[in-house]
């Protein structure tokens, strides 16, 4: 027996029939831009006025839409688009539907970023609505397990728990039971981390212990060979000294000297090129006499050619 259609209102009905082409653009097709455009097709079609309680088929339709357009993003890596996508049809986090909210649960957990539903999940948790739905145990139990607890929120999650109604004693004893096991492997996890910090800080300072020595012992091989070096340096520049001082000193003073005068003669006060440099030749001759006479003794003074 074939089961009659549901009959649905105008507006409904065009939402059920983006949603019916949202889900096999998803799962069919695997085109999860098109499904995301007829989920949000399908939510503005339904207008601001829905209402969100489980009664209305409207919001069965848009729930469902925005569930696909989870998936939809999700598949497309845009995770992070999720709960403001969601938001911008139920504009508050108290309205969200239990299957919206336990999927974004799950979605931020399993990519690393609960403290993304941490206000979120409160909000709803506190609203006086949700706590007479169905689903309100199951999500503070997600609640507890995929955001609290990995964030390390243990007294807000035994505060949660005792102040629970829906929960009963056993129930609660569980879970608190749960949350000092989280609690005591958090701090067992912290006491390794910061082993493993000591232990990289006295391994980077043993390193740059070792750098620093070796740094010394370097700069101390470099200034020895420095020194040795300009020692050598010094040491060669003072022979090439003593044996210039020797050399000089066999020199004959005088004649050096008398060398000297009549070079400063022949350069400075001397020009060949000038018609008047050859009666001064004479007046050099004469000159050159008188130093002769001065320059060496009557005893040694040796003969002199014209």
């Amino acid at each position: 027996m074939r089961s009659e259609p549901l009959a649905w209102p105008p507006v409904s009905a065009q939402a059920a029939s983006l949603l019916e082409e949202a889900a096999d653009l998803l799962v069919l097709h695997r085109d999860f831009a098109a499904a995301v455009e007829r989920c949000e097709a399908g939510c503005d079609s339904l207008g601001t006025g829905t209402g969100h309680g489980p009664e209305s088929s409207a919001a069965e339709v848009k729930c469902s839409l925005c569930v696909v357009g989870i998936q939809a993003l999700a598949e497309m890596n845009r995770w992070r688009e999720v709960l403001s996508w969601v938001l911008q049809y139920y504009h508050v986090p108290e309205h969200l539907p239990p299957k919206v909210l336990e999927l974004c649960f799950l979605l931020y957990s399993k990519v690393g970023e609960p403290q993304v539903m941490l206000e979120v999940g409160s909000s709803w948790l506190r609203d006086q609505a949700n706590r007479s739905l169905p689903e309100y145990g199951s999500l503070l139990e997600l609640y507890l397990v995929h955001v609290l607890l990995p964030l390390g929120r243990f007294e807000g999650a035994e505060e949660l728990v005792r102040g629970c109604e829906v929960f009963d004693s056993q129930q609660q004893l569980a879970f608190l039971g749960t949350i000092g096991e989280s609690r005591c492997q958090w701090a067992r996890q912290e006491e390794m981390r910061s082993a493993a910090e000591e232990q990289q800080d006295e391994a980077t300072e043993s390193v740059l212990g070792g750098l620093s020595l070796c740094c010394l012992y370097s700069s101390f091989i470099i200034s020895s060979a420095l020194s040795q070096k300009l020692l050598t340096t010094l040491t060669l520049l003072r022979r090439a000294l003593r044996s210039m001082s020797s050399h000089f000193y066999l020199l004959p003073y005088k004649k050096m000297l008398l060398a000297t005068f009549l070079l400063y003669l022949v350069v400075v006060r001397l020009d060949p090129a000038s018609p008047t440099s050859l009666p001064f030749i004479y007046k050099l001759v004469q000159l050159f006499r008188q130093a002769w006479a001065a320059v060496f003794s009557p005893l040694h003074r040796p003969p002199i050619q014209d």
